[in-house]
């Protein structure tokens, strides 16, 4: 046996079925992996969100794909962060300053300022009254207060980090049609069974138009079907809706005139029953509310929406999207590997599942290879696989819920209900109680327990902070203890970010005569 598959069959297209083939074609193909993608016509494709994190960019870097050549084609422009306003008290004076924050993606060029942040908040978690809120000190949140791109008009000596708002369906067109132009093989037709042989593991799909299809491995991208990982092979899921409770959500496009200034932040505004996420695209907005069916309906829900719109929305369609949030069990079992929404789904107030599906596919080729240069067992490898992915879920999952966890909002049962439910992670709660302890350790725990596997305590320190969770009662600062310069740090970005280029002059750069011109 060779360190890569003969024959690999996705089975589903869009953004997962897609990226997991440029992935496979890109460290596979040349060694003589044939890759089959097999995608229905008559399946609606899922695009529940349209942001994106930094990962992204490494993607089409690794490919070798400029951004003046997919951006234009999907509708892209760059995001600097996500904007979180309203998840705090309109009432409670503790938390007026603390209305909204910036989750940044920082960089090297927030090294300094950004160790002053954590300084600061250390300080006002002791109950020292010094300045911690977090977007005085990520220049990224300066870039997106003053619809600046992350991309500077003259070289800097650090380069920023960044990610991409995008139209999720152009993204899996554009590497269709460049795969394929590469030989990968595709067939449009449906699956009317699958069997399996003696061992338990897939033999082949019949389909109804092309007949059987053989493979060794098989990918399943069929989304919330789980056609393979679940039908067939009956893994088990791994239910999240105990801690996070969002099970619905409504999308409706926006109108955008590009002839104004465009966002570079996605913002996430929490309403009565959950959240709407709004995404500059360089055609029109992306909007959602992403809500629990157990304290709003779905006429409700798109009702709040469209009031929240404004006007921009009338004469666009609403489109209801089931969400089941939770995980497998088993991503990699047997000779099936589950990517995107089949493999399971954390809510889209991070943008983490385009990450998710890169994640996915880079550890699965990585363990695969390493099945035959360690010369481990499928079964062993697929444990040691299965564990890091499933840790890597857990990870987000208790980013995510620590947003609802630390919301001070009363003025509805859902934030009320949030905030109560006492359904963590061992690993939540440790982080809760260390933030919340005067003295506790905060940076001690997550290290312990492991929580900086995706986000790095600046994401923590934006998440605590930006929610307000600091004592109520204060103190001046004594006379021995360090405070970091905030005003000097504010004066120091609000000078950098000046040397950055406006969003919608670098994404004319970027377009070329594909930009458009008027609204």
């Amino acid at each position: 046996m060779s360190a890569q598959p003969k024959k690999i069959i996705i089975l589903g297209g869009g953004s997962a079925g897609w990226m997991a083939a440029s992935l496979i074609q890109k460290a596979w193909a040349d060694k003589g992996t044939e890759i089959l993608l097999i995608e229905s016509d008559v399946i609606n494709k899922i695009g529940v969100g349209e942001g994106s994190t930094p990962a992204l960019r490494l993607f089409f870097n690794y490919l070798g794909i400029k951004e003046a050549e997919w951006m234009p084609a999907c509708n892209a422009t760059y995001k600097c962060g996500i904007s979180f306003p309203g998840w705090t008290s309109k009432d409670d004076p503790a938390y007026a300053d603390f209305s909204a924050y910036i989750h940044p993606f920082y960089s090297q060029a927030d090294w300094k300022t950004g160790n002053a942040f954590m300084h600061n908040a250390r300080l006002r978690r002791d109950g020292i009254d010094v300045p911690a809120h977090p977007d005085d000190y990520w220049l990224q949140s300066y870039l997106a207060k003053n619809f600046k791109s992350p991309i500077a008009a003259q070289q800097l000596r650090d380069e920023m980090d960044y990610g991409y708002h995008f139209d999720s369906a152009l993204v899996g067109n554009f590497l269709k049609e460049r795969l394929l132009s590469m030989g990968v093989k595709h067939l449009v037709d449906t699956v009317d069974d699958v069997t399996l042989n003696n061992s338990g593991e897939i033999a082949s799909l019949i389909t109804k138009a092309n007949g059987e299809q053989n493979a060794d491995i098989f990918i399943d991208c069929t989304g919330f079907a789980a056609r393979l990982i679940s039908k067939a092979l009956n893994v088990d899921f791994v239910d999240y809706s105990d801690s996070l409770f969002n099970d619905r959500a409504v999308a409706i496009q926006s109108s955008i005139d590009c002839t104004q200034d465009i966002p570079s932040q996605t913002t996430s505004t929490a309403l009565s029953s959950g959240w709407a996420w709004n995404i500059p695209l360089s055609n029109r907005y992306g909007n959602g509310y992403v809500y629990s069916s157990k304290y709003i309906t779905d006429e409700e829900a798109e009702k709040e929406l469209r009031a929240h719109i404004g006007k921009s929305c009338e004469g666009y369609e609403a489109r209801v999207i089931p969400m089941r949030l939770g995980r497998l069990t088993h991503h990699w079992h047997k000779n099936v590997l589950a990517v995107g929404l089949s493999q399971g789904f954390i809510e889209p107030l991070e943008a983490t599942a385009l990450m998710l599906i890169q994640h996915t596919v880079e550890l699965f080729i990585s363990h695969y290879e390493e099945m035959f240069t360690e010369q481990r067992d499928t079964a062993g490898q697929q444990n040691i696989f299965n564990s890091q992915l499933n840790e890597v879920f857990e990870s987000i999952k208790d980013y995510i819920v620590a947003h609802y966890r630390l919301n001070s909002r009363t003025d509805s049962q859902y934030w009320c209900d949030n905030r109560d439910n006492t359904n963590n992670s061992p690993r939540l709660n440790a982080l809760l109680n260390a933030w919340h302890t005067k003295g506790g350790d905060f940076e001690a725990e997550l290290t312990r327990h492991n929580a900086e596997l995706t986000y790095f305590a600046p994401s923590w320190y934006c998440l605590f902070a930006g929610k307000g969770h600091f004592p109520t009662t204060v103190t001046k600062p004594e006379q021995h203890i360090k405070v970091a310069p905030t005003a000097e740090i504010i004066n120091y970005c609000q000078h950098v970010s000046q040397q950055f280029s406006v969003h919608n002059e670098q994404l004319a750069k970027v377009y070329g005569d594909k930009w458009p011109k008027s609204k």
